[in-house]
């Protein structure tokens, strides 16, 4: 049997034969070997038969069963792969931020505990705290105060809106004025919570500054986070922000700024926006981003009266992603519904102020939005002819843009338009004027060019070469990708690290051309580099620990010996941990130095002043001084002042100089008729205006004022002060007539002088 099953397998038809017994099991095959051969074969063919079918079937089993485990195995792997992955990503946000978080609230606490230091705080009276708050910031606390003192909210609200004990002869809404949200809100919050049992007013509002300088580092964090990958970069961001302290912020000597409050709505704003433009996110995550833009853009309006300079500037970086078609339109279309909404919004609370329909923000964004559809294949054709497009888009959205503001102005005359333009004309050197109000505001050092110590002091910090070297890389790769797109190549949403393109991520050409155009401007005004630095600060951070930034060097560099994406990857480790321990070593002494060096700020003579108010002038008495001296006369007494520490606006900038005149050379009676126009009671002459020493000659009040009233000689290339009447505020210290007339003294220390105007003038000889 053996040999014949073997023979037949062996031959072509016993294949055949049996290929047909497995097909057709019932049929059965009759040959001609004989009776023994054909029953041998067919128990043969029934047993191979009834074999084969056995192991066909266990086959066909093993191969359904394979195939049934193989979709379970490979699903339950993919499903245990996406839950590693998503549980890594859910302990790196854990992570970030929790120290996002902690960065935050270590900076408020030590700006609490060096302001109480610097200021000996939680040790001086009421009195000695206010007098502080320096540069004229107290006035907006005195309406913090007063919101708390009215019987309520809505009461405190309308006496603001129609408040004629500010300024002498004039009833304002100081709301819209001086921009008094913040306030509103935080005496709101102080009521609301019931926090008068539980915290002094003073410092629930000083806190809830410090609380929005820890949301302002939070943001940097969370912005070098999102760009880099890595919250080591938001970590480098936060100590290169504490350590140039002095460059990035006010906070130290003059809490109540606005741009105090609003800096850290902007810093939100800044952060939300480049997760907004950031590729590849979710739809939830884009909507949040949105949904933050929108609410921080419109509470920086409300908070600062030159946030819309500064948006400005913001759009004006988008208008050259737009243009360059760097970003989605679509994207670009909602950028453009919030800044158009926030400015509605703005516009109506803040008492339909006509400085929000003039601004350079709007006009802006109704000329890019004209000149988008007038030219709608802008960004179509070859290389040449979207160049032509480009040039040709420039000069409609700012030809339209300077049409539509022209018109507004004519028809809603604002006053301190034709100011600004007439401003910047001297600041420029076009031009050269004998103004008093433009030399003042040239003079003021926030308007002035910052000097070599600034660029030292973040040299020293190690900030100034890094960042110069990320901003080249950056900006080299971006003008790769703006070439590219130029010529019709699309841009990749789906960047690997093995691409070595860092100029090709929206968020990251946004932020050079953010960098850009502040740092131009912190060059020519040393007030802006409030707005730069701290941009420096995080930008300079995600750079270094970017590897992105790192294997765009080596792609350009062509690297073979060692492997990029690994040398990328050690490199934004090594490099931050290696900055991250020097700074660690050189300053955290220094910062803990800040905070046990007790130092000493007593202002005898101002708090003898304020006191002597108090008590011996009459409430309804009208002050007349220098406008930071009269934001303290304010906020301590209440009294009515003639001028205010408000340098954007014109009128009150026209009142500082009529008040001034007591340091020109002016006549006894010239003064008094100027400061009985202004109904002033009592007028505060400074020994520091008077016999002011400075260095820099053309910037002293009184110099200021010979310029402006003519009482100045030029003899080779010298300034002389010549008038047939002495300094006012030098005369009228010697007690002679005719100044005894028309004033009398009534207190005095080595400060102040204090005069009452006479309402009655005796002529004494």
């Amino acid at each position: 049997m053996t040999e014949l099953r073997c023979r037949r397998t062996e031959t072509p038809e016993a294949d055949t034969e049996e290929d047909e017994r497995r097909r057709e099991p019932g049929v059965r095959t009759a040959h001609v070997n004989g009776p023994v051969s054909t029953e041998v074969e067919e128990a043969d063919g029934a047993d191979q038969q009834k074999d084969g079918g056995e192991v066909k079937e266990e086959e066909d089993a093993q191969h359904k069963q394979e195939e049934a485990h193989r979709p379970e195995s490979s699903a339950r792997r993919s499903k245990m792969s996406a839950a590693s992955v998503f549980l890594q990503r859910l302990v790196r946000v854990f992570f970030g931020s929790l120290a996002a978080v902690a960065c935050g609230m270590l900076y408020a606490v030590y700006l609490s505990m060096y302001h109480d230091r610097k200021f000996w705080f939680s040790s001086r009276q009421e009195l000695e705290r206010e007098i502080t708050f320096q540069e004229g910031s107290g006035l907006y606390y005195y309406y913090y105060k007063h919101m708390l003192k009215a019987p309520s909210f809505e009461r405190g609200f309308y006496e603001l809106t129609l408040d004629n004990k500010t300024v002498s002869g004039q009833t304002i809404n100081v709301v819209e004025r001086l921009s008094l949200y913040p306030e509103l809100i935080t005496s709101f919050i102080y009521r609301v919570t019931s926090s008068q049992d539980l915290v002094e007013p003073i410092y629930f509002y000083i806190g809830a500054v410090f609380g929005l300088q820890a949301v302002y580092v939070t943001a940097l964090f969370v912005c070098s986070w999102v760009m880099s990958g890595t919250w080591v970069a938001g970590m480098l961001a936060v100590a290169w922000y504490v350590i140039n302290r002095p460059d990035t912020t006010k906070v130290d000597h003059a809490i109540p700024l606005r741009d105090n409050w609003a800096l850290p709505y902007f810093s939100c704003q800044v952060a939300a926006l480049t997760g907004f433009l950031t590729n590849n996110i979710s739809s939830a995550t884009e909507m949040f981003c949105y949904l933050t833009m929108s609410a921080t853009t419109l509470t920086f309006l409300l908070v600062w009266e030159h946030s819309h300079y500064v948006l400005f500037i913001q759009g004006l970086c988008l208008f050259l992603l737009d243009s360059f078609d760097l970003v989605p339109p679509r994207k670009m279309a909602d950028i453009h519904k919030v800044y158009l909404s926030s400015l509605f919004l703005a516009y109506l609370f803040q008492f339909q102020n006509p400085t929000l329909l003039s601004s350079p923000l709007l006009s802006l964004l109704i000329g890019s939005v004209l000149a988008r559809y007038f030219q709608q294949k802008m960004k179509m054709g070859p290389l040449v002819a979207r160049v032509m497009k480009l040039f040709l888009h420039f000069y409609l959205v700012f030809t339209t843009g300077i049409t539509f503001s022209y018109l507004v102005k004519k028809l809603v005359p604002v006053s301190e338009s034709d100011f600004v333009l007439k401003f910047l004309e001297m600041k420029f050197g076009l031009n050269t004027t004998t103004d008093f109000v433009t030399n003042f505001l040239l003079c003021q050092e926030s308007f002035q060019t910052p000097g070599q110590d600034l660029f030292l002091r973040l040299t020293q910090a190690s900030v100034l070469p890094f960042y110069l070297l990320v901003l080249a890389i950056c900006l080299l790769s971006t003008l790769q990708t703006i070439y590219r797109r130029l010529s019709g190549q699309p841009m990749k949403t789906n960047l690997r690290l093995e691409d070595g393109r860092i100029g090709e991520q929206p968020e990251v050409i946004y932020h050079v051309f953010h960098t850009l155009l502040f740092g131009g401007l912190a060059l020519l005004f040393d007030g802006m580099k409030y707005l730069w630095t701290p941009y420096v600060c995080m930008f300079t951070a995600f750079g270094v620990c970017s590897p992105e930034l790192w294997m765009t060097v080596f792609k350009w560099l062509k690297l073979k010996s060692i492997h990029p994406v690994v040398l990328s990857l050690i490199l934004s480790t090594a490099v931050p941990t290696i900055i991250g321990f020097s700074l660690w070593r050189e300053y955290c002494p220094r910062v803990i130095a800040e905070l046990s060096d007790l130092q000493e700020f007593y202002d005898t003579d101002t708090v003898e002043l304020i006191s002597w108010i108090r008590s011996q002038a009459p409430a309804a008495a009208v002050f007349a001084g220098s406008p930071q001296l009269l934001g303290a006369v304010k906020l301590c007494s209440g009294s009515a002042v003639t001028s205010l520490p408000l340098y954007s606006d014109i009128d009150l900038l026209r009142r500082t100089e009529d008040t001034y005149q007591v340091y020109a050379m002016r006549s006894a009676e010239d003064v008094y008729k100027i400061l009985t126009s202004q109904k002033t009671n009592y007028v505060i002459v400074e020994e520091s205006i008077c016999n002011e020493l400075s260095l820099n000659k053309g910037c002293r009040i009184k110099d200021l004022l010979d310029i402006a009233n003519g009482h100045v000689v030029y003899d080779k290339g010298e300034i002389y002060s010549f008038s047939k009447h002495g300094r006012f505020c030098q005369e009228i210290k010697l007690n002679y007539s005719p100044y005894t007339n028309y004033f009398t003294r009534v207190f005095w220390n080595r400060s102040y002088h204090v005069y009452k105007v006479n309402s009655v003038i005796s002529f004494q000889y």
